[in-house]
């Protein structure tokens, strides 16, 4: 029987850290037996009702938002398998696992459907009420998460997509009541119709930035929110996107007021585009995996295309460790933050959480950013491995490249992803960061050829960097800093790739040896650009755009 755990060993690749358990040996245990739970689920139930989800969609009534049929089965499926409250303590009848192996759960649903990987994995929402929200409030929400109610973020409006500081929907107080109550419009939510929603509304009036943004809870069985509209999109077509209209809705404040997007959305965004990498990774597999058995069998110019070379997999397997080493940075000062609920954290511990928390906030736009590009890529070679039969609905890579078309547009486009990483990459964090895990790699005999040529690469990026730096124009900057994001991620990818290839190398040797040459060449592709780069140069660029009054 088919299984997404025990059929991918690259999954189950374990790395030990510092932070582990005290008791490593029966956590690898518990976790591994989640995982397989998990592969069987995936394999056997949600990935055969794909096509029928996809093929069918959720549709609307009497201002209520219904599932496809199968969607019901899968989440019977994965409540019955005890799979919610991934995150949550089990004090509140969840889980308690850590984000590293929720990212591998979420990967793995992913590759089965990436539409109800979004339905499912809106769960850690619930982290945030966990973060922010009251003692009473965790009482009241996180059990009922944890026996398998969904949840939804509402933050994006007709006016407001990714500028949410233009979010108007009006929270005001309701003296008599003495609760909040909201009116307006949300558009673009994703499991619209959720059970309970995290909602950024304007509470302080007359405000017009994010200053004046406030999040609420707002339970479904209160009423006074109605789905308008269900939109009709190119993929995750079991995924619901809904436009909302709140009606005097009752809700409850998340927090202090003023901090909704400046710092609550901040940390629900983080946690939101840490679940797109890992269902951006679990397309990136299945594309693979697509692509891998109809090449087994296609044959061009009297040769099998299996004998031809392709990146997919090294892509899959770099961006697969990327994902794991952020989800465990993330697992390291949330565990922090943990202990810091009940005592005083040391001087040591203090600045080992700040340290944590910046490396987290680094590497998980990089993580989000490179994993979303490469399951579009991925899905766009299945298709061109199984040539004209890819382009024909029968065949599930059609699908495959539908669904990984929005992962490097929603919770932030690929180039806010640039915005949100480029600092750590100017200010020289990444910088540190690569030439510390360099100092500290250790590699096989086989492996040490590509690790030269890693060394090789550092001293190119740092001259590009000091290059665009030294430039002193934001134009100039912004133009160049995609360049510089993905030198930096292909470098860190490098790295990890060669640190699981020297672990591994049954797994990962061969996806070491053609990452380290892909990221050979484009940085010093990007760098030589960037060498030869002159700020004047920016104004032919200009040039080239077509004025306002051209058609």
């Amino acid at each position: 029987m088919a299984n997404y755990y025990s059929d991918h060993p690259e999954i189950g690749f374990a790395k030990e850290y510092d932070y582990a358990p005290v008791d490593l040996g029966d956590a690898i245990e518990n976790y591994k037996q989640i995982l397989d739970i998990t592969g069987d689920v995936a394999a056997n139930i949600i990935e055969p009702n794909s096509e029928s989800v996809d093929l069918e969609g959720p549709h609307l009534e009497n201002g209520r938002m219904i599932y496809a049929s199968k969607t019901y089965e899968n989440l019977d499926a994965t409540r019955k398998a005890g799979l919610w409250g991934v995150s949550m303590p089990r004090r509140y009848g969840g889980l308690n696992l850590p984000n590293a192996v929720f990212s591998m759960l979420s990967e793995m649903i992913s590759a089965a459907d990436a539409g109800f990987q979004n339905i499912w994995s809106l769960q850690s929402c619930i982290d945030t009420l966990y973060e922010f929200g009251s003692e009473e409030q965790r009482q009241k929400y996180i059990p009922r998460v944890c026996a398998g109610e969904g949840m939804s973020m509402d933050l994006t409006e007709p006016d407001a997509g990714s500028d949410l500081q233009r979010v108007m929907l009006k929270a005001t107080f309701d003296e008599k009541e003495n609760c909040w109550r909201l009116n307006g419009v949300k558009r673009f939510i994703t499991n619209g119709d959720s059970d309970i929603h995290l909602v950024l509304a304007r509470s302080e009036e007359g405000t017009k930035d994010g200053r004046g943004l406030s999040m609420f809870i707002y339970d479904k069985r209160q009423g006074g929110v109605d789905v308008r509209h269900i939109e009709h999109k190119l993929g995750i077509h079991g995924s619901p996107t809904c436009e909302l209209t709140y009606k005097n809705a009752k809700v409850e404040l998340c927090g202090s007021t003023r901090l909704g997007l400046i710092k609550y959305v901040m940390a629900l965004m983080n946690g939101a585009r840490l679940g797109i990498a890992a269902q951006s990774v679990g397309v990136e597999q299945e594309a693979y995996n697509e692509g891998l058995a109809y090449a087994k069998e296609r044959q061009q110019f009297n040769d099998k295309i299996i004998n031809f070379p392709s990146r997919m997999k090294a892509k899959l397997d770099a961006g697969r460790s990327l994902l794991y080493e952020t989800a465990c940075y993330v697992d390291i000062y949330k565990c922090l933050e943990d202990i810091e609920r009940d005592r005083k954290l040391t001087p040591e511990e203090k600045q080992e959480l700040k340290k944590y928390q910046r490396l987290a906030d680094a590497f998980t736009p990089l993580a989000k950013g490179m994993n979303s590009e490469y399951a579009n890529q991925n899905a766009y070679d299945a298709i061109s491995i199984h040539g004209g039969s890819g382009f024909i609905m029968e065949y599930k890579s059609q699908r495959l490249f539908r669904d990984a078309r929005i992962f490097s547009i929603y919770e932030g486009t690929t180039q806010l992803q640039v915005v949100a990483a480029i600092r750590y990459i100017t200010n020289g964090t990444m910088l540190n960061n690569i030439k510390d895990m360099l100092a500290g790699l250790e590699v096989s005999d086989s492996l040490k050829n590509l690790k030269a040529r890693v060394e090789k690469l550092v001293p190119v990026y740092e001259e590009a960097l000091n290059k665009v730096k030294a430039l002193e124009n934001q134009d100039a900057q912004d133009f160049l800093a995609r360049r510089l994001y993905d030198m930096t991620a292909e470098l860190v990818m490098s790295l990890l790739i060669l640190r699981d290839a020297t672990k591994a190398p049954e797994l990962f040797e061969k996806s070491a040896n053609v990452y380290v040459r892909m990221a050979e060449e484009d940085v010093l592709g990007k760098s030589a650009y960037i060498k030869a780069f002159q700020v004047e140069d920016l104004a032919s660029f200009k040039a080239a755009e077509p004025s306002d009054n051209e058609e």
